[in-house]
């Protein structure tokens, strides 16, 4: 048994090492594998460089060839953790909120994420999906974390990432101080409890059991029917004047002779 295993190895120490030195056998096998992309010169090029080893000289074609990569532009605008530079009792939840906006002229490719690049992983996830950013606007970017269980100062590292995981802009850093009597995570339950007691809707709908009833404009416009005189209004054109004159002109004639004789029995 320990025989074979000698003779396959010294099989496969063989075979590893075969190879050729025959330049002209290089070039013709490397041009074969790029399907015949290269003259022979260039291919001769790309062997000479690498001292005629023929995986590194693809390696470094393929290097050569590849067209430069645009990477999105993001830079940091600040810290806005509730809390943030306040220490945290260890295994204890807290949220870490940083400004991020894109400083590029391009707008980000669907899909970017902030990802975990290195140091202390403080979060159940190594990455968040970030919305598409346009050119100079800005976002939030919020992430879950849990303290470790044993004091000390932890830190770690994130970045943000293309869809095909290249990095890009600048490294947010975390960095947190856990210590027994620790209050970060307390003052952002204390803001919540705070957003959670302040409900500009629900104080702008409840009814005061104390305060006047409001009037409808409808109740207002039947008051205003009911507390109108009978009194003619003045007239407003010309056959309206004619009609009050005549008008006058009767009434006063019916009511002169009572009037009169009122005041001769007077």
């Amino acid at each position: 048994m320990d025989v074979d295993n000698d003779l396959d190895g010294k099989l496969l120490q063989q075979f590893s090492s075969m190879g050729t030195t025959d330049r002209d056998v290089l070039i013709a096998e490397f041009q074969k594998l790029l399907g015949n992309q290269l003259n022979p010169n260039s291919c001769a090029f790309f062997l000479d460089m690498n001292n005629w080893n023929l995986q590194a000289a693809i390696g470094s074609y393929y290097d050569f060839e590849q067209p430069p990569i645009t990477l999105p532009s993001m830079a940091f605008v600040k810290d806005i953790t509730i809390g943030d530079g306040e220490a945290i009792p260890p295994n204890t939840k807290f949220i870490k909120t940083w400004r991020v906006k894109n400083g590029g002229s391009d707008t980000w490719p669907p899909g970017c994420s902030l990802r975990f690049s290195g140091g202390d992983n403080l979060s159940v996830t190594d990455r968040v999906l970030v919305d598409i950013l346009q050119p100079h606007q800005e976002t939030n970017i919020s992430i879950e974390m849990t303290s470790p269980s044993s004091s000390g100062v932890y830190q770690g590292q994130w970045r943000m990432s293309t869809p095909t995981g290249h990095f890009f802009g600048e490294i947010i850093w975390v960095i947190i101080n856990v210590e027994e009597g620790g209050i970060l995570a307390v003052t952002q339950q204390m803001s919540r409890v705070g957003e959670d007691f302040v409900d500009t809707g629900r104080l702008a709908t409840s009814p005061n059991p104390f305060a006047t009833p409001e009037k409808s404009s409808e109740d207002l416009h039947n008051v205003s029917i009911i507390g109108q005189t009978s009194l003619p209004s003045s007239p407003s054109n010309s056959n309206d004047a004619a009609r009050w004159l005549i008008f006058a002109n009767s009434y006063e004639a019916s009511h002169q002779p009572e009037h009169s004789q009122d005041t001769e029995m007077s």
